[in-house]
């Protein structure tokens, strides 16, 4: 690989005296392009499939300040979205546009630091198409808002450092801020950045005191949710616990590795080369902080061990410095060729990764599956919920659901009308809900490990078993569904024994 970098980022004498890069004018004629085009193809696939489990918890949830497993933004927009059009593709014409708006930062970070528009049109193409960027814009999560608030921030911050323009912290904060409400993670990123600059500076006082004012404005506009965090006894650590304790031993190995496909192997020479210029090129010295916080970024989600892909937004900024060498490497026609032909290969390959490109039913004879547990948590939840009513049907309306976890409770209020004021779950924020009626005797029992409930009930038989969505193996596939007769203790005993977290 370090003769790739060699070939992108020709060697610059020490000697040249220090100076800042000539910033670029955002030329929308080349990033507007594939800005709306991946807009149309995630609009053009987002009714396909089904809705994603995510999808179906958000839209249950109540408007709050707060949730056991998470702040109070993609719920309230699933539910405002839901109430106008309840339909998954919907809410994926929202993640469309967040994907679509995030092609536009990330080429204002290239033009930022110099590049022109075939560099702006590298990073927009590139980025616009990458493996995880498509898959973030393609369904309704949490970390689709984050394809545009870490890149946004980190052009702030960028234009701070190379402007010397101190105020442009204060925006940055704003952005931070703001993002509280929607995922806790931004502080990982912010932490990221200060030891980037720490580290590789620069180190100018006047810069570190409107940092330090950036930070302020972070926590005060955040700070009624971090109050309602505080208060609520941190339940953000709580769940970052427990998906480190179910994730670590698959996610910590591979978080390095696992890089070369959050945007794509072919482009992994151009992010190279973005972490290696800032280093190189003497106008790029008050850039050297960005390479250091991806190490420090990616230092973090190894320690995290909770998501592989938490790192992906300062590496899609590194991507983007990475393009200024890249375009100046593709000066020759030959090299254009290359350089179109690995962006073009690439989207191909994520499309069909990252979208449902491939029919539902032809789904298992293919690789997706297995590299896109995103695809698999969108199939199969009408027949989930077509089963369980069935067998609740044949006991009675006074029998309650209780499931596992919120994507199958979330199938059965979308899809079993009848059942959704009798399904309850303990899973996560469905917990805090209104619990099951104190005089509850029959319970259909959707779901793994749900074993201890015969401890709880005189009989708890197992009647059926959840199917497979066309050959597809999910979380769900082979799940028991039990019937749990003649109740030993009080529902309330029953109901606290089924709370988790995960």
């Amino acid at each position: 690989m370090s003769s790739t970098v060699d070939v992108l980022e020709p060697t610059i004498a020490p000697s040249r005296p220090r100076a800042s890069p000539v910033r670029s004018r955002l030329d929308l004629r080349a990033v507007l392009p594939p800005s709306v085009l991946v807009l149309a193809v995630l609009a053009a696939s987002s009714g396909a499939y089904g809705y994603h489990r995510d999808e179906l918890y958000f839209r249950m949830l109540p408007p709050a300040w707060g949730y056991t497993d998470q702040p109070p933004f993609t719920p309230l927009v699933a539910r405002l979205v839901s109430a106008l059009v309840d339909e998954a593709w919907a809410l994926r014409l929202v993640a469309a546009l967040v994907a679509a708006v995030a092609v536009v930062v990330v080429a204002a970070i290239t033009a930022e630091v110099g590049g022109g528009r075939g560099a702006q049109a590298l990073a927009a193409w590139g980025a616009g198409f990458g493996y995880y960027p498509l898959l973030l814009g393609h369904v309704l999560f949490t970390a689709t808002f984050d394809l545009v608030v870490w890149p946004l921030v980190l052009l702030l911050v960028i234009r701070a450092v190379l402007r010397r323009q101190g105020a442009w912290f204060l925006l940055a904060g704003l952005v931070a801020g703001a993002s509280l409400y929607n995922k806790l993670l931004v502080l990982a990123l912010l932490l990221a950045i200060a030891v980037g600059l720490a580290v590789a500076g620069p180190r100018r006082r006047a810069l570190w005191g409107w940092a330090a004012a950036g930070t302020v404005i972070v926590l005060v506009v955040g700070a009624p949710n971090l109050v309602w965090q505080a208060t609520h006894g941190l339940p953000q650590l709580r769940i970052g616990a427990a998906l480190s304790a179910q994730n670590a031993a698959l996610v910590r190995p591979f978080v390095v590795p696992f890089l070369a496909a959050l945007l794509g192997p072919t482009l992994v020479p151009v992010c190279v080369a973005g972490f290696v210029a800032p280093f190189r090129r003497n106008a790029w010295r008050d850039l050297r902080w960005l390479p250091v916080a991806l190490v420090a970024i990616v230092g973090l989600v190894v320690l995290m061990g909770a998501q592989l892909y938490y790192d992906l937004g300062v590496l899609t900024a590194v991507f983007a410095v990475g393009c200024v060498p890249a375009a100046e490497w593709a000066r020759t026609r030959r090299r254009r060729a290359l350089l179109v032909a690995a962006v073009a290969v690439n989207a191909a390959a994520a499309a069909v990764l990252a979208l449902p490109v491939v029919p539902a039913s032809a789904l298992a004879g293919t690789v997706v599956p297995a590299w896109n547990q995103a695809a698999r948590d969108q199939l199969g939840w009408p027949a989930i919920a077509q089963r369980v009513d069935a067998v609740a049907a044949a006991h009675g309306e006074d029998a309650v659901v209780l499931t596992r976890n919120y994507g199958e409770a979330g199938a059965i209020e979308r899809y079993a009308p009848s059942l959704a004021d009798r399904t309850y779950s303990g899973h996560n924020a469905l917990h805090d809900a209104t619990p099951p009626p104190a005089t509850t005797d029959v319970v259909v029992a959707v779901g793994y490990s749900m074993t201890w409930l015969r401890e709880d009930f005189a009989r708890c038989d197992v009647v059926t078993r959840l199917p497979e969505a066309d050959g597809v193996v999910s979380q769900e596939t082979g799940a028991p569904v039990r019937v749990c007769t003649g109740r030993t203790v009080p529902m309330s005993t029953v109901w606290a024994r089924a709370a988790w977290v995960g």
